[in-house]
């Protein structure tokens, strides 16, 4: 062997072994053959799993040519005996041979022939065919030459499958990600879409379809619909819990199961068109285990909706108590007054004008407050902006719920005038310490059936009033709980009063706050009994109740 040749064996190696391209690499084995033996045509021929010709890649064939041959060669005559034993063949004319099976129509003539096997690893990858060598037939160092070539071919096209097969794997790998957070923020059906898109895009598939057990698919992409979806693939996936895989007309299926908990309850199709090779088992693996995550997505997916359903009722149920517990007694009292007042009325026993106004503006004063402890209801229901902070009501309203779960019942909870844009910033704080322990000590030690929280922001001043009828507080108590809170009116130049005894305790607190907070001005909170939303007993100064002004025996925490 020439020098020139084994030069040009070395420059053909290095081409070849030079990309990473499986298209790409088989493309310039063919094109480094044929200038290797100075050959006019040449083909690489990849077998299939089946053992025919999958892919069929041709060098010195124009597409005018390709196009008249028409379809490629699926690996019969003499292909084919190359595919059954892989070993060099090496004729001066390809007629002689009686496995050849002749050209089809508008294939050009074709004189000698070799054929060498592309092995990578221990298996046959394919066969380089070259034919028409110029000036002669193939020589015995032509098979070398070109032998040693495809040693190089196997090596490189391994090299090839690995970074294609790890590029496929990231693919696949992202995909899944992307499908998982579909469908834990979106929900089902855009997740359902965007698994069939993908596959579809990955798996070069014409038809991806998932089928559930209780209907014909949740959806259906890139195509009308496969044949026979239902009662085929999928009912054995839906059966057996495992992937199945069949070629239908020549199309290659393949059918994976959906699981949750144990039990099988979709599978996702997907269907190729004929002109495609089967799916290869590294295929299979990555479709498995992106539907196989997509699987627990949704199964997280139903589980979250259904928590939020629970959540749901159970809101609904603690609004139907709460508007019984207060607003719906509080009404049904208020109309027994009234209907007393209009008996008295009718019998002349209402001549006192001062009694009977007292009477109505109580009247009043408890449809204010029914119309406050609605308004709570009713913003308890709103939860918030996504993104910003929790407003000041929000966080008391979670709070009561929080702190005062042991109670029998709920805290009627009420808040006037523009608490949110007034109790902000470090006061938020303090309001909810001060609320938080005196919640507590009410749970603590009370023993109370009936507690009410009301927050007042008017007459620049943030009041804080919890009340409560349970045994009150003991002169001997400890001191740690009220100092807390007495300390915390003081640094902000408020007051702490309580007033206690046996089936009624009231703990006052309050702290101006500036002006220009809110923009609320004196006198504007509506915190006056009538004033449409302050309720009477809940947010009024404690001042104003009977022994308001004793803090001192009264003082202590239970």
């Amino acid at each position: 062997m020439t020098e020139q040749r084994l030069r040009a064996l070395l420059h053909a190696t290095q081409v070849v072994a030079g990309q990473l391209e499986l298209p790409v690499v088989l493309q310039r084995i063919a094109e480094t053959a044929v200038q290797l033996v100075d050959a006019e045509h040449g083909a690489i021929g990849v077998i299939s799993p089946e053992g025919g010709l999958e892919q069929f890649i041709t060098v010195g064939i124009d597409e005018a040519t390709r196009a008249a041959i028409g379809h490629p060669p699926t690996g019969r005559g003499l292909l084919g005996a190359l595919i059954d034993d892989p070993r060099a063949v090496r004729l001066a004319r390809l007629s002689d041979d009686p496995r050849s099976s002749g050209f089809p129509p508008g294939h050009p003539p074709m004189g000698s022939f070799l054929g060498v096997p592309i092995r990578v690893g221990d298996a046959v990858f394919g066969n380089l065919y070259l034919t028409d060598r110029r000036g002669g037939r193939f020589s015995a160092e032509d098979e070398d030459l070109v032998e040693a070539l495809a040693a190089t071919a196997g090596t490189a096209i391994e090299n090839a499958r690995l970074f294609e097969s790890a590029r496929r794997r990231e693919q696949w790998t992202a995909a899944s990600a992307e499908v998982s957070e579909t469908i834990l923020a979106a929900g089902r059906e855009p997740g359902v879409s965007m698994l069939e898109g993908h596959v579809a895009r990955l798996a070069r598939a014409s038809v991806v379809k998932l089928v559930t057990r209780d209907g014909d698919g949740d959806g259906d992409s890139n195509g009308d619909g496969g044949s026979g979806m239902r009662g085929g693939a999928a009912d054995d996936v839906l059966a057996t819990g495992a992937p199945q895989q069949l070629v239908r007309e020549g199309r290659s299926v393949l059918a994976l199961p959906l699981s949750a908990s144990g039990s099988t309850w979709g599978a996702l199709v997907i269907e190729r068109d004929a002109a495609l090779p089967r799916f290869s088992p590294e295929e299979v693996e990555v479709a498995a285990d992106l539907v196989a995550r997509a699987a627990v997505a949704f199964e997280l997916s139903d589980a979250r909706e259904d928590h939020h359903r629970v959540e749901l009722l159970e809101d609904r149920g603690r609004i139907s108590r709460d508007l019984h517990d207060h607003v719906v007694q509080q009404l049904f009292g208020t109309g027994l007054q009234l209907q007393s007042l209009v008996r008295r009325l009718g019998r002349g026993e209402g001549s006192d004008t001062e009694a009977t106004a007292d009477a109505v503006s109580d009247a009043v004063s408890r449809i204010d407050e029914s119309i406050a402890q609605i308004r709570t209801v009713i913003f308890a229901l709103d939860p918030g902006d996504d993104g910003e902070a929790p407003s000041a009501r929000r966080r008391l309203l979670d709070l009561v719920d929080e702190a005062a779960a042991p109670l029998v019942r709920r805290p009627a909870v009420s808040f006037s005038g523009p608490v949110d844009l007034v109790v902000t910033g470090s006061l938020v704080d303090d309001v909810i310490a001060v609320v938080r322990e005196a919640l507590t000590n009410v749970v603590r030690h009370a023993e109370a059936t009936r507690v009410s929280l009301g927050v007042a922001a008017a007459d620049g001043a943030v009041t804080v009033v919890v009340r409560d009828d349970g045994i009150g507080i003991p002169d001997d108590g400890r001191r740690s709980g009220l100092r807390n809170l007495r300390e915390r009116a003081r640094a902000r130049g408020g007051s702490l009063v309580v007033d206690s005894s046996p089936g009624s305790t009231v703990v006052r607190w309050s702290v101006p706050y500036p002006e220009e907070a809110g923009g609320a001005q004196p006198g504007t909170g509506g915190a006056q009994p009538g004033a449409g939303g302050a309720q009477a007993g809940t947010a009024q100064p404690a001042a104003a109740q009977p022994g308001a002004g004793r803090a001192s025996a009264g003082e202590e925490p239970r």
